[in-house]
């Protein structure tokens, strides 16, 4: 005969276990009051000794929350993406949150599909990636469920965690100036309107603040916008610049993946980097360490990035009349192999 299977762990079985009162395991499965470390690393201890499943759904409807928050990014086939996903999921874990994930990408109308759910209680929060202020939801943040905004749209009407996109480009082309360069290319960047989102314009500026300071004109010949923002792209629009046969020094590229794409279009053409041109990206992420050579890039700390966004929308899930908030997280050029020294330049 088959054993019969034991009745599933109660509270009430966890508390006796951890020595602790029900009220004490409530807490720590709702986070709703503070635990002591020590105490809740015991009750925790003891739910994963008894396979406790704490009933959700029971929670939510005594509470009106599900446990559920909403990202949505633009593009989750990026390495930004992965990294940057991994690190909420992480974070939001720890707090007792579970995370729903969608990719908007150009089909905003995937933000209206998440504000239907959160609305029939389906999550409790949102974090939003837009790209472009006008395709997004959050024109209309004083009618939608707590919102965090992340990335570059700037805006007034919800929380908001960014780093400064503008300055950062500026940073990064300040580092190419320094090393000697003077025709300075742009991947990322352009004065087509139809491809130009919220990220890329402020980085374009940004180029151009830096170019301002030192007196070097802006040239449009030497600026080339490809999406989606992948390293695909990246290598068609660095064969896009040779091709129009104008001569440069350096390249910044909005993001890793166009860098490193770029650095595989101009490795086929026999220009040498950093020996010839130079080229900066965008991000961090972990392949830019280990490209031949390795690249120069703008990073900031993810994982205080990731703190940022659950910090706001879980002081926003308490309190919804708090006035909007936006925090800004340091940035620094990390310099490697692909600048190294100043370059002979590109010359058709």
């Amino acid at each position: 005969m088959t054993a019969p299977v034991p009745p599933p762990a109660t509270m009430k079985d966890v508390a006796a276990l951890a020595g602790v009162s029900q009220k004490t395991v409530s807490n720590v499965v709702t986070r709703a009051v503070p635990v002591r470390d020590e105490t809740r690393i015991r009750v925790e201890a003891a739910m994963l000794k008894l396979d406790f499943v704490p009933n959700l759904n029971a929670r939510g409807l005594r509470s009106g929350r599900s446990g559920t928050i909403a990202l949505a990014l633009p593009d989750l086939a990026t390495a930004y993406s992965a990294e940057l996903l991994h690190r909420i999921v992480d974070v939001a874990h720890g707090r007792g949150l579970a995370v729903q994930i969608e990719e908007t990408a150009a089909t905003p109308e995937r933000e209206r599909e998440l504000l239907a759910r959160a609305r029939s209680h389906l999550i409790d929060g949102l974090i939003l990636n837009p790209i472009r202020l006008e395709d997004s939801v959050i024109r209309y943040a004083d009618r939608l469920p707590p919102l965090v905004v992340i990335g570059e749209v700037e805006q007034n009407r919800a929380d908001h965690v960014r780093i400064d996109s503008r300055l950062a480009a500026a940073d990064a082309t300040r580092h190419l100036i320094s090393r000697g360069a003077k025709r300075i290319a742009v991947i990322g960047g352009d004065d087509n309107a139809s491809f130009a989102t919220a990220t890329s314009r402020l980085r374009l500026e940004g180029v151009h603040d830096a170019l301002r300071e030192v007196a070097i004109a802006r040239d449009p010949a030497l600026e080339v916008n490809r999406l989606p923002w992948s390293m695909a792209s990246g290598a068609d629009a660095a064969r896009e610049l040779l091709a129009r046969e104008v001569a440069f020094d350096a390249v910044v590229a909005f993001t890793d993946s166009l860098a490193v794409g770029a650095l595989h279009a101009l490795h086929e053409h026999g220009i040498r980097v950093p020996d010839d041109v130079m080229v900066t990206g965008f991000d961090d992420v972990e392949i830019s360490e280990f490209t031949s050579p390795s690249l120069t890039t703008v990073a900031f700390d993810r994982a205080a990035f990731a703190e940022a966004i659950l910090d706001l929308l879980e002081s926003r899930m308490v309190d919804r009349a708090v006035a909007p908030r936006s925090r800004t997280l340091p940035h620094r050029v990390v310099e490697r192999a692909s600048t190294a020294h100043t370059p002979a330049g590109y010359h058709p």
